[in-house]
C-alpha cells in the first residue's frame, strides 16, 4: 500500500469513527437485518413450496443407490475425478479444507484496501475461480447418468436383463456406457460380450469372483436374463 493511499484510508476511517458509525452496532445491525430477511424468505418458500417427499424408505431393498443433496454435488463429482481409493480422504477432507482455509485467510494475504474488483486481482480471481469450480462440478454431478439406470441402447429381448443389472447394484462397481462407476472396483462391462462367452458371464455373476459378491440369489431366470444381456454387449 502506498503511503498516500494509507493516509487517505486512515483519514476516511477517522471521519467515519467521528460520525459514530462504528462496527458495533452499525455493521451488526445491517448484518442482522439481512439475516432476518434471508431467514424470512427461506421460511416463506418452505411454507409455500413445501419440501420434496420421496417414497417411504425400505431398509430391505438392495436396489437403492444413495445420492447427495444438490449442494453436495460438487464434492460428489470431486470423488469421481479423484478415483484412487487411497486419495479419497484428500478429495473429501483435504482439498475442501485447504480451499476453505485459503478463503478465510484471504484478507490477511491480500491487504489491498481497494473495493473495486479489478483493482483487487488476488481476491477477485480467487473468488471467481472458487465459484466457477464449484459451479462446474455441481453441474457435472447433477447431469451425471442415473446410478441405477443404463442408458445404453439395447434390443427389446434383452430389456429384462438390462433392468436387473441396473437395479441389482452392479453399477456401483462396474461401468456400462455412460452409466456406472467409471474406473471403479470392477471392470468396464460396455463390451464384455466380446471378451467372455455367455456361460462364463453367467458363472461369474452366480459365483462372484474375487471381491465381487455372489448373485446366485437372483434365481435361475434372472441369472439367465443378466447373462443374455451382458453377452449382447459387444
Amino acid at each position: 500500500m502506498k503511503a498516500r493511499d494509507k493516509e487517505e484510508y486512515l483519514s476516511e476511517y477517522e471521519i467515519l469513527k467521528k460520525k459514530g458509525k462504528s462496527f458495533f452496532p452499525y455493521a451488526i445491525v445491517k448484518d442482522s437485518v439481512m439475516f432476518v430477511l434471508v431467514a424470512a424468505v427461506l421460511i416463506l418458500m418452505s411454507i409455500v413450496m413445501g419440501a420434496e417427499q420421496g417414497p417411504k424408505a425400505d431398509p430391505t431393498t438392495t436396489t437403492y443407490v444413495p445420492r447427495p443433496e444438490w449442494y453436495f454435488f460438487f464434492l460428489f463429482e470431486l470423488l469421481k475425478v479423484i478415483k484412487p481409493p487411497a486419495l479419497v480422504p484428500l478429495a473429501t477432507i483435504g482439498i475442501p479444507t485447504i480451499c476453505m482455509i485459503l478463503l478465510i485467510l484471504l484478507p490477511f494475504y491480500d491487504r489491498n484496501p481497494e473495493r473495486i474488483p479489478w483493482k483487487r486481482p488476488v481476491a477477485s480471481i480467487s473468488g471467481i475461480l472458487v465459484i466457477v469450480a464449484m459451479g462446474y462440478l455441481t453441474y457435472m454431478g447433477a447431469s451425471a447418468g442415473s446410478p441405477n439406470e443404463i442408458e445404453l441402447e439395447t434390443a427389446p429381448e434383452f430389456e429384462q436383463g438390462k433392468q436387473v443389472v441396473a437395479q441389482a447394484g452392479c453399477l456401483a462397481c462396474h461401468n456400462i456406457g455412460e452409466n456406472g462407476a467409471e474406473g471403479g472396483l470392477g471392470p468396464d462391462l460396455t463390451e464384455i460380450g466380446a471378451m467372455l462367452p455367455r456361460e462364463a458371464i453367467k458363472r461369474s455373476v452366480a459365483i462372484g469372483p474375487g471381491i465381487m459378491p455372489s448373485y446366485r440369489g437372483l434365481g435361475e431366470k434372472k441369472l439367465n436374463e443378466v447373462a443374455d444381456y451382458l453377452a449382447s454387449l459387444d
